[in-house]
């Protein structure tokens, strides 16, 4: 049942992996190093989860992957479960007695729920059988723009990977996608999160889903994908300890989360995790879900902190943007001035935090008129206007890799100047980053005002304009429209569902 969505939640706007061209005769995905070999499920092949009769023909954490084959699929019956039903007793220990009669009802039962179960998967990976074949041929067309007819927007240009590849893959979600929300767990720790901090698109994700929407099923045995509800932003609000330097009591609670759910449902079991996905905007989001193995190596993971350093796995795992909104709303009108009246080469304000800001800091801070640095604003100098009368915005990762800044940039139509080591771009495998944005490597900080001022004018309006392009992605709306930032992220998590298939 759909819980009614906090206060805080309401937004009012003011505001397959890489979805690529073939290269040869069959499809091959193009994806900017390092991630040249993924394939999200649309290439010619894709991940079966093997079937294993025991758990202990599993392999450790460390190796599991559902791309490498090596992840069981622990089936309802003839399998030992993931996790211990809760109220079983031990194996070798007292049984209670039943009459013949409820013995027989239980396994009926048993057989009617595997049946439904087994025919429910069925349907499912047929529908997606099906999807990754009209995937597969709209990405044989090298258009620029779609050849699908669409009411609402056709996507088109170079911001894609592959125009044709993400609208039909975007079209077969909306016919396809069903999600299963778990109702487990309660407030305010599951089933709400923040709307109205810089890890809003976490908490607007939740409420958007638990509101019920066209995409959330109540019947499981629907569902393409099954959700973890849980906040790891509020985990952290509740069961942090300051200066405890440890985060235990958050593992935990997920671990708690998740054997309640494999222990409940057969979905868990079923696919050990990998159908179902977590989402958090937290930074330790990633650390959270490394309390449950299965969780970290197998499920999707949608998180803003999609850094590689850290585990994050684009085979598998979502990136998706951090958005800062402090009201709940999107504050004044998106653009700002036209490219001929932006009289900043480039912008930053922020202060320490991490290494790669120190370096830029200690670069450019005050010794330049052209690249504006600054820790703290001067008084009377407005962030959004400087935003909005530069035509690149920098946009180093601090502690973390993922930066609201990005967003903020596009909002204001300033091109991002991306600089970070191991950061997987949010929508990276349907977005062509490069086309509207400037990725400097970190060691290149001292040369950014060359590297900048190398772009021709030409160039820079065409990223200009394709800015302005892209904004409908990152986006937040309230009702969500069609591919915005909320439809993005689903998208994301579809195409992972598309790269396994699990055996009934």
């Amino acid at each position: 049942m759909a819980r009614p969505g906090g206060p805080e939640c309401h937004v009012s706007v003011v505001v397959l992996g890489t979805l690529a061209g073939p290269q040869s005769s069959s499809w091959l995905p193009i994806l900017s190093s390092p991630w040249t070999s993924w394939r999200v499920g649309l290439s010619t092949s894709y991940t079966d989860l093997p079937a294993s009769s025991n758990t202990a023909d599993a392999p450790s954490p460390s190796t599991s992957s559902i791309f490498n084959g090596s992840i069981p699929d622990l089936m309802l019956t003839g399998a030992t479960p993931l996790l211990p039903q809760l109220g079983s007793t031990q194996e070798n220990g007292p049984q209670p007695k039943e009459s013949d009669e409820i013995a027989a009802a239980a396994a009926s039962t048993r057989v009617v729920l595997k049946r439904n179960i087994n025919e429910g998967l069925k349907r499912v990976e047929a529908n997606l059988a099906r999807a990754r074949l009209f995937i597969r041929e709209a990405a044989r067309v090298r258009n620029l723009t779609s050849t699908h007819a669409d009411p609402d927007y056709v996507p088109r240009g170079p911001i894609y990977m592959n125009a044709n590849a993400f609208h039909r893959s975007y079209l077969e979600m909306e016919k396809l996608l069903k999600i299963y929300v778990y109702e487990e767990g309660e407030p305010p720790m599951f089933h709400e999160g923040p709307c109205k901090s810089i890890y809003s698109t976490e908490g607007s994700f939740i409420h958007e889903m638990e509101k019920g929407n066209r995409y959330r099923t109540t019947d499981p045995h629907q569902a393409l994908v099954y959700f973890l509800p849980f906040s790891v932003v509020r985990m952290v609000h509740y069961l942090f300890v300051p200066d405890s330097h440890e985060m235990n009591a958050i593992g935990l609670a997920v671990l708690d989360y998740v054997e309640i759910i494999a222990n409940k449902h057969p979905f868990w079991n079923r696919s050990v995790g990998a159908d179902h996905f977590m989402l958090s905007c937290h930074d330790w989001g990633p650390r959270a879900s490394s309390f449950v193995p299965h969780l970290f190596n197998n499920s999707i993971r949608a998180l803003c902190n999609a850094n590689t350093s850290e585990g994050f796995n684009p085979y598998k795992d979502v990136s998706f943007p951090e958005i800062n909104l402090l009201t709940g709303e999107i504050v004044g009108p998106l653009g700002g001035l036209s490219p001929s009246r932006r009289s900043v080469l480039a912008f930053f304000a922020g202060r320490l935090h991490g290494h790669i800001r120190y370096l830029l800091l200690e670069q450019w801070k005050g010794r330049d008129q052209d690249v504006r640095v600054y820790d703290h604003l001067p008084d009377g100098v407005s962030y959004d206007s400087m935003l909005k009368k530069s035509r690149f915005c920098l946009c180093p990762s601090g502690y973390e890799v993922a930066s609201p800044r990005v967003v903020e940039a596009i909002y204001a139509e300033c091109i991002p100047v991306l600089i970070s080591d191991s950061y997987v771009l949010p929508f990276s495998d349907v977005l062509n980053w490069k086309s509207f944005s400037v990725q400097v490597p970190v060691k290149e900080i001292p040369n950014i005002k060359s590297i900048l001022m190398a772009i021709s004018p030409n160039q820079y309006l065409r990223m200009q304009r394709r800015i302005k392009q892209v904004q409908r992605h990152f986006v937040v709306n309230g009702p969500p429209k069609r591919y915005d930032v909320f439809h993005m992220i689903l998208h994301s998590i579809w195409l992972r569902r598309l790269n396994i298939r699990i055996p009934d």
